[in-house]
């Protein structure tokens, strides 16, 4: 049996990783700027990590939902201390593209509406209706394209406002950062206009923080900035530290019903370990405000770099994009200067690498791009 081949590869096997740095089966060391994706959030076998879910597996790695787990309890009263909601509720679940699904159902149940409003170049995961909400026709099969979605321009309050006024949208679904659509940021008066209008027209504002959020923007959630609150926020990549878990945090508006959301693997006892292990040195390290720091030095630095259009982003989400594709600087950086870069679209070069960054990595990074520009 073949791989079914669905993404093109780089011609390297990354075998070993520690803090912010991978290294391939030939030994050659890579500077990690990329971070799986924007998954891992505390570096690459974090001792504290390792020790937390080899314990935890040795210990009991699953059971079902069906007993209580203390471990779900723990995570749920310590993710809403750091994040600012501790009055919300907190479901589990594997990935963000189940989270994103998940909010979106519960979002028509609450309201009886079906309309969603995403907006242009938006991706919310490759799922049923999570996928119908993304903005990318390739993506979308015909099954899935079932006329819930209206897509409109971002940051275009006009245009939101008049949609919200028909009275039947369900839910309006947006990124903190649009990471795939190239580190496109929401202003704070259009998140601030939008939760107005979501309010006024009874619709459940759904904030996808699966990529901006976990502290990666300097803050622990992107829409923070704005001092917003949505009803739903979804979460992924980062809680896990690449144990892959996911999670909608809820309103106290939403009022549970059994057999409404369910989960198998949602939850588990090794993904809480993984999760609460994540917290442990989110705390210990100070990482949100370490996001914060390094991303805004690089955000300067890369500004004085020549050949970049435009740099965009906040704390360790960083978007650079230039006039011409860069597929070729992304091959450069890779062979040459043996670092992992992201891509948006054609000429957007993304930056999402553990918060664990440090200013002399910070510094190394943009010597190794220098190089190749």
């Amino acid at each position: 049996m073949n791989l079914f081949d669905v993404y093109p590869l780089f011609d390297v096997n990354i075998v070993k990783g520690k803090g912010c740095h991978v290294w391939d089966d030939k030994g050659n060391e890579y500077l990690d700027l990329y971070g799986g994706h924007a998954v891992i959030s505390i570096g690459h076998a974090h001792p504290h990590y390792v020790e937390s879910i080899s314990r935890q597996v040795a210990t009991l790695g699953f059971y079902s939902n069906s007993v209580i787990n203390r471990l779900q309890q723990q995570l749920a009263e310590r993710l809403g201390k750091i994040s600012g909601y501790d009055d919300y509720s907190l479901f589990l679940i594997n990935s963000g593209a189940e989270a994103n699904e998940n909010a979106l159902k519960l979002a028509s149940f609450h309201t009886g509406r079906t309309r969603v409003i995403s907006f242009n170049k938006a991706f919310h995961g490759r799922t049923s209706l999570a996928v119908e909400a993304t903005d990318n026709p390739k993506i979308i099969a015909p099954i899935n394209a079932n006329g819930h979605i209206t897509y409109l321009p971002l940051n275009d309050i006009e245009a939101m406002q008049q949609e919200l006024a028909k009275g039947d949208v369900c839910a309006v679904i947006i990124e903190g950062i649009q990471g795939v659509g190239g580190i496109k940021i929401p202003t704070d008066s259009f998140l601030q206009a939008l939760r107005e209008a979501c309010t006024q027209y009874g619709t459940v504002l759904i904030l996808d923080e699966i990529q901006s959020g976990y502290g990666r923007t300097g803050k622990f959630f992107a829409h923070q900035y704005s001092g917003i609150r949505p009803d739903i926020i979804t979460v992924a990549k980062g809680i896990g530290n690449g144990f892959p878990m996911a999670g909608v945090l809820i309103s106290p508006m939403f009022k549970p019903v059994y057999g409404q959301l369910g989960t198998t693997f949602g939850g588990n006892h090794l993904a809480c370990s993984a999760a609460l292990a994540v917290i442990d040195v989110f705390e210990q390290e100070h990482l949100v405000d370490n996001a914060a720091k390094v991303g805004a030095y690089l955000l300067e630095q890369l500004k004085q770099v020549k050949g970049i259009k435009e740099v965009r982003g906040k704390g360790l989400m960083i978007g650079l994009e230039f006039e011409e594709p860069i597929k070729e600087l992304r091959l450069h950086l890779l062979h040459e200067q043996h670092v992992f870069t992201g891509a948006s679209g054609t000429n957007v070069l993304r930056l999402l690498p553990p918060l664990c960054l440090s200013m002399a990595e910070a510094e190394e990074f943009i010597n190794r791009l220098n190089k190749v520009l």
